[in-house]
């Protein structure tokens, strides 16, 4: 019973700040950075951060937050308010704002005290900047008592730190907090072999804007998807493996600046590869590219490009059977839609199992069949799913007698299977349509995605084992 309690303590505390990080190599963070979405907003790039299936950004100076807000831009003057919004538009996209730049740090403490003072409440965790040598002694004591980072980043030659040795330089004698912020792809235009600099910089590296570029020493050289380039981007993960790296990579696609998803997505997809490789988490794909490891009629779904599309022709359903899980995705409901996750269902055909719904229920009253809930069950503790055509975040946890619920940032459900002692009865007396307590389901079963005859759409479909 002890093992139990500390079972589920775990889950529900991983669950309990919102949507999990789901990186696939333990103690890298993949994310992009928002310069490469610079042809849009803000907010429009935490969209299409997570749409390519990354849970961190890194934001860059003067970018507009949102059409919403007009000209109000990503900056350490921006109004409380606005970084309120800012705040609650990641954690419901469950996406983590992690590094700044590439931003001024001059040699003024009042003006870089301003740049630590936004960090502090954006929780950014690096600077990333190009500052002037004679500041160092002042910003390094800024680094110590916010315990912020700031990273040095090289634009090519002939930039202030284009060459490694230069960083490298201004790190002697500096504190943990100063370090690197290595661009490959700016060292492939200056002519410096990106490789070789990782091992010269080894210690001092806190994070990188990863690139692969389709030529080396061209100035005017374009992003390639990671492993298709010149930059020998699966030696340069290999070696800061075992340098015991551990940080942020941002992917800065400086190329098809109005359509890069897919590019940035095969980056996605390599880094996740070559990581889970090395030194994985316990995440991974829930669906096969195929869709081989999953049971459904046939044409009944699609899946391209990480987007499974229902085609109404049944439900779709695991072949493994899962026990003590994580479970995160996103999904897009049409207009009326009604649909549901299925958990540990003994077979495909054999009710009841656990449903979480999925519906077409914004600006429903709260009951146990809106979006989010125990279908029959229990409703969730709020309505937070969006419009009809607008993407979600779920998460669900299931370990032992314990299920969690995390929808669009927010804990939902926070269920205990055991205070369902009796068939047809709910916690608060109400009747369910089930014919076995819910305490007597099977704890191990089937994960099914429900076909009701509409719309729904699911993609970045990720899974982690508990009971490993």
């Amino acid at each position: 019973m002890m093992m139990m309690a500390k079972i589920t303590t775990m889950m529900l505390m991983m669950l309990s700040a919102g949507h999990p990080n789901t990186d696939m190599y333990d103690g890298w963070h993949l994310g992009a950075q928002a310069y490469s979405f610079n042809r849009f907003t803000f907010f429009e790039a935490v969209d299409k951060t997570a749409s390519a299936g990354m849970c961190w950004i890194e934001a860059y100076p003067g970018q507009r937050v949102s059409s919403e807000l007009g000209e109000v831009k990503m900056l350490p003057d921006m109004p409380a308010a606005i970084r309120q919004q800012v705040k609650q538009k990641l954690k419901a996209s469950g996406v983590t704002l992690v590094n700044f730049g590439v931003t001024g740090l001059p040699n003024n403490e009042a003006e870089c005290r301003k740049t630590f003072e936004f960090a502090k409440d954006m929780g950014i965790k690096t600077i990333v900047s190009e500052p002037p040598f004679e500041a160092f002694d002042m910003i390094d004591k800024l680094c110590q008592e916010y315990k912020i980072n700031v990273a040095l980043h090289n634009h090519p030659k002939s930039s202030r730190y284009w060459h490694p040795d230069t960083v490298l330089k201004a790190c002697q004698g500096r504190s943990k907090y100063i370090g690197a912020c290595a661009d490959t792809g700016h060292w492939m235009r200056s002519g410096v072999n990106p490789l070789e600099a990782i091992k010269k910089l080894e210690g001092r590296i806190i994070s990188l804007h990863l690139k692969d570029l389709n030529e080396f020493g061209v100035r005017n050289a374009h992003d390639l998807p990671w492993g298709t380039g010149k930059a020998n981007i699966k030696e340069i993960l290999t070696e800061l493996d075992r340098q015991g790296f551990k940080g942020v990579f941002s992917i800065e696609y400086e190329y098809n600046w109005s359509h890069s998803v897919p590019e940035i997505r095969k980056c996605v997809d390599y880094f996740n590869k070559v990581g889970r490789s090395m030194k994985p988490t316990g995440w991974k794909n829930f669906l096969a590219d195929d869709l081989s490891n999953m049971d459904f009629q046939p044409g009944g779904w699609t899946y391209k490009d990480n987007l499974l599309t229902c085609n109404k022709k049944g439900d779709i359903w695991s072949r493994d059977k899962y026990e003590d899980f994580v479970l995160d995705m996103e999904f897009k409901v049409g207009e009326k839609t009604n649909s549901g996750v299925f958990l540990r269902a003994g077979n495909h055909n054999w009710l009841p199992w656990i449903e979480v719904q999925i519906e077409d229920s914004n600006g429903k009253t709260k009951s146990k069949h809106i979006c989010g809930g125990i279908f029959d069950v229990l409703e969730p503790s709020e309505n937070m799913v969006k419009p009809a055509g607008q993407w979600n975040h779920l998460t669900i946890g299931a370990q032992g007698h314990k299920i969690a619920v995390v929808l669009n940032g927010e804990v939902v459900v926070n269920m205990d299977l055991n205070d369902w002692p009796e068939a047809h009865k709910n916690k608060d007396g109400t009747p369910n349509k089930f014919n076995i307590a819910y305490k007597d389901l099977p704890r191990k079963g089937y994960i099914g995605l429900q076909d009701h005859n509409t719309d729904v759409w699911y993609r970045n479909v990720k899974i982690m084992s508990l009971e490993d």
